[in-house]
């Protein structure tokens, strides 16, 4: 079998990733300094990506390479530091720097081997913040600013699958937001709750957006001793004594996992215009039942998908019987309950292929061969170990 090299832009990262950056440094002596307008903070939480599984299928198709399968990883974990300035009760300019995680995929290709990225994300911003008082101790807060970061990513192949550069990197300029909420405990000391979309460009021509959730504290300079100021003014009045209240202990809630999406090329599996399971197709849906590692199923979800070619009723009737194959090869001889998996098919109304990516009607070898994304069985499964 002759090896092939991974010529294309092979990330299908919707997202970038971002370049370390020092973060700006606030005026000298800010802890010593009595003007309570300054202030620092940190946040860390979860960041979340979408990874372009019809990007890259479509550059290892340009190689020569069927994909059978793609595993993503579309969550990771990040966090900032951040100084600003509070120059009006409303208004304060931040300065920070960013590290959002890292992403990556998995792709199982035909030719035999694999096709692997990984993209660490990193930056520095500056932003404008508007904040607006609920009460005398919580506020809403928002903001817009820009981000300058650095993409740093990582491919591999192995087996067919050779790539030409493995580490490319970037660094660009683009556009943040985001909001949240303050709750302050003392005039020095609060708790941030938020939430941020920063913009940005890979190492590989494509632009996407990252999404950050965090919680953190920010500390205040120069506001020890200051009590925290009421709301309205208040006039004292005899409080009557409260009456007694049974507390109930909440249930303490259980995070579920998250699913996983996989997405396996029809073609890989089946024949053209066939809802039979190959040999090959066999291979990489064991390969799937391995790699579950005899997790606890929890739900499995199979949906067919066929391309915009024949009609309507032909290819629902098609993508429906090949989710059917799948399903029941999943459960025999893949060991997975049978109610625990539900197969539909959707006919070839979910395309990942592009209006005016494929030219014509007609089912020339051209067209076929275009419209090879749009085939494809998605297998999206939660499960505990």
């Amino acid at each position: 079998m002759n090896t092939t090299t991974i010529k294309k832009n092979p990330a299908g990262l919707r997202t970038c990733a971002l370049g370390l950056a020092a973060c700006a440094t606030l005026a000298s002596g800010l802890a010593a300094a009595d003007d309570s307008n300054w202030y620092v903070g940190a946040n860390a939480g979860v960041s979340h990506a979408r990874i372009d599984d019809a990007r890259i299928s479509s550059a290892l198709l340009g190689s020569g390479f069927a994909s059978t399968s793609i595993v993503d990883d579309e969550r990771g974990t990040g966090f900032k530091v951040f100084g600003g300035y509070q120059f009006t009760p409303n208004f304060a300019l931040e300065a920070g720097y960013f590290d959002l995680g890292r992403f990556g995929f998995d792709a199982t290709t035909v030719p035999a081997g694999t096709f692997n990225g990984r993209i660490k994300l990193r930056g520095v911003n500056l932003d404008l913040v508007a904040r607006l008082p609920i009460t005398q101790q919580l506020s809403a807060f928002a903001r817009v600013g820009v981000n300058r970061a650095e993409a740093r990513d990582t491919f591999t192949g192995t087996g067919a699958v050779r790539v030409l550069d493995p580490s490319p990197h970037t660094r660009a300029t683009n556009y943040k937001f985001g909001g949240g909420l303050q709750y302050d405990f003392t005039p020095s000391l609060g708790m941030r709750l938020e939430a941020e979309r920063y913009r940005i460009n890979d190492a590989v021509g494509n632009k996407g957006d990252i999404n950050l959730y965090t919680v953190g504290l920010v500390y205040r300079f120069g506001q020890a001793g200051r009590p925290i100021a009421p709301a309205v003014a208040m006039v004292a009045a005899p409080v009557p004594a409260p009456a007694p209240v049974a507390v109930v202990a909440a249930p303490v809630p259980v995070m579920a996992p998250a699913p996983v999406r996989v997405a396996f090329s029809a073609d890989a599996l089946f024949d053209f215009n066939r809802a039979t399971l190959k040999p090959a197709g066999k291979a990489a849906l064991d390969r799937f039942v391995a790699e579950l590692g005899g997790a606890r199923i929890d739900t499995l979800k199979v949906t067919g998908h066929t391309d915009r070619i024949g009609g309507h009723a032909y290819n629902l009737k098609l993508s429906a019987s090949r989710a059917e194959a799948v399903k029941a090869y999943l459960v025999a001889p893949g060991g997975i309950a049978a109610n625990a998996i539900m197969a539909t098919g959707v006919d070839g109304a979910q395309p990942v292929t592009k209006p005016g990516d494929c030219k014509g009607s007609k089912p020339t070898p051209a067209l076929i061969a275009c419209l090879a994304p749009d085939r494809r069985v998605e297998v999206e499964v939660t499960a505990t170990k």
